[in-house]
């Protein structure tokens, strides 16, 4: 097989996993959720006193939507502003339930700066938000429906404070509860407790709920596939995503010691933590009856014992922000397994790290995709030496290969025969560029993967572009791309069959016009390949034709 076909292949077969992957998207099998989602969407809103039948020794878990009596409170809730050095979030005393968080080093775009990205929302048309809760079979427990009081409308954090709290206060029946957020500064991690103050002469016993509730999202970006969705982690089941439709299907009920639970999409997470020895019911729910649908994945603590005139306390960590790898490390175990490496993980990450340091070296992304690109280039020097070798050889049999077919015609067999004769007689191997090329593939994928999974990409410029993680807005590097296919071509051994030549020179005009809508960084990571390809091969085709290099 020629180095040409093998190209062509290898390119279609790259641009149809994308394809295919969008397609499973937009128009997948999807699960019958009418009928199959009922059984859990009656469970789910069921009264407070059913039980969950799965685990009977854990209480059943809360409710998606407010009873009847709830409707009045949910109307009277108020919202508290704070604003730390890193987010603005809005806290509605209903529930006491983070329904905003913005996030003020992300602007939604480049041309609005001051308008920062909203990782947690609650608009009439999709959420995304975090709610939490205690709930009691027997004694008085606040949901995330029950409205809370707050000793103050706003919170910032002052200069030279490094954390900030946030109080909600509940009571009824003699017991009050006290819920406390905890903001820090330049972080993303919010604590969360749940005090109990048993003011009664009897027991109180319950558990705690934390969950994240959204709906699918509304936008979706074409030809770049990232995962949006749930993900649950603990020590034993480690990193397993529950799709959308999973959660419509079969609910989840599963039993778990620490880890925890989060909400994915391009670039950002939103996640609650539970203590390492923590004993928990990792949960999905599915509400089929909103409009639009809302998708839930949580954790519920087992019930704990508050004797009377005692306090209990139940605690856990959330993580609303960027999926900043490094940070991720640190928080919780497999936290980082969230920026999604593909199956090549071993050879993205690596990349990713290596990427980061240059861009610290130079100061700009840009040139940091530019000298990965050449240290890949460095590393496969010798196999791309090959492989240009070989096409430089055949390119230079290229005129006998032709007299061989206009001799033989369409006797395939007898022609087979006398180019096996040729590439003896020259001591040429036909297949002497394909392994190279083959073994560069994993690698580019990799470094496709590495790059479109860096959050530190999104808006950061390099010359006439603003936006790395966008597409280029004057196309120059998508036609600088196409250009530099059509000399690589030009540089290779010509096909012997005249409709494989006629698709290799349309091959250069597909790929420009389907990588206009690519992140620019990827562009620009193709076009410097193809630049240092083009001159390592332009060096070696000279030098073997002029017969320096036998």
């Amino acid at each position: 097989m020629d180095n040409t076909r093998l190209f062509l292949y290898a390119a279609l077969a790259f641009v149809s996993l994308l394809i295919w992957e969008q397609w499973q998207v937009d128009y997948g099998p999807k699960p019958a959720a009418t009928e199959q989602s009922q059984p859990a969407a009656t469970a789910a809103n069921g009264s407070a006193a059913q039980k969950a039948g799965d685990l009977p020794e854990l209480e059943s878990l809360p409710q998606e939507e407010p009873a009847a009596q709830d409707q009045q409170a949910a109307a009277s809730g108020e919202l508290i502003r704070v604003e730390t050095d890193v987010v603005e979030v809005m806290i509605d005393t209903r529930g006491g339930v983070i329904e905003s968080l913005k996030l003020k080093k992300y602007p939604v775009d480049v041309d609005h700066p001051d308008q920062y990205l909203e990782l947690l929302y609650k608009r009439p048309e999709e959420i995304h938000v975090l709610q939490n809760g205690l709930r009691s079979a027997d004694a008085p427990a606040p949901t995330h429906y029950d409205v809370f009081s707050a000793p103050q409308s706003e919170y910032r954090l002052a200069e030279g404070q490094d954390e900030l709290r946030v109080p909600l206060r509940w009571e009824k029946d003699g017991i009050e509860v006290i819920k406390t957020y905890v903001f820090h500064r330049g972080d993303y991690l919010v604590d969360l407790k749940h005090q109990v103050n048993n003011k009664t002469d009897r027991e109180w016993k319950g558990s705690e709920y934390r969950q994240i509730s959204r709906t699918k999202p509304i936008k979706k970006t074409r030809f770049l596939y990232t995962y949006t969705g749930a993900v649950v982690y603990n020590d034993e089941i480690k990193y397993k995503k529950v799709k959308f439709g999973d959660m419509e299907d079969e609910p989840l009920r599963l039993e778990s010691v620490g880890g925890w639970v989060a909400m994915l999409q391009h670039y950002f997470l939103s996640t609650v933590i539970a203590k390492p020895e923590e004993k928990l019911l990792f949960y999905t729910l599915a509400n089929t009856r909103s409009n639009p649908r809302i998708y839930t994945v949580g954790m519920k603590t087992r019930p704990v014992t508050v004797a009377p005139g005692q306090t209990g306390e139940f605690s856990s960590e959330m993580f609303v922000g960027p999926k900043l790898v490094n940070r991720l490390e640190e928080i919780s175990p497999g936290l980082e397994l969230t920026v999604d490496y593909g199956v090549l993980t071993f050879l993205s990450k690596p990349m990713a790290w290596y990427m980061a340091w240059l861009d610290r070296l130079v100061g700009n992304w840009g040139l940091a995709i530019i000298l990965l690109t050449l240290t890949v280039k460095l590393l496969l020097f010798k196999l791309s030496e090959t492989s240009y070798k070989s096409m430089a050889r055949m390119r230079k049999l290229t005129p006998r290969l032709k007299a061989l077919k206009e001799r033989y015609g369409d006797d395939r067999q007898r022609m087979n025969q006398a180019m096996m004769e040729l590439y003896k007689e020259e001591k040429v191997n036909p297949m002497g560029g394909c392994l190279p090329m083959v073994i560069q593939v994993p690698i580019f994928l990799a470094l496709y993967w590495s790059l479109l999974e860096n959050v530190e990409l999104r808006q950061a410029s390099f010359l006439w572009i603003r936006d790395l993680s966008a597409m280029d807005p004057y196309y120059i590097l998508p036609i600088l791309m196409g250009a530099s296919m059509l000399i690589q071509q030009k540089l290779n051994p010509a096909p012997t069959d005249p409709m494989q030549a006629k698709v290799m020179m349309v091959l250069p005009l597909v790929f420009s016009v389907f990588f206009a809508f690519f992140p620019a960084g990827l562009v620009l990571y193709w076009v410097a390949n193809n630049s240092l390809s083009i001159a390592q091969q332009w060096i070696i085709t000279r030098r073997i034709e002029s017969g320096e290099d036998k």
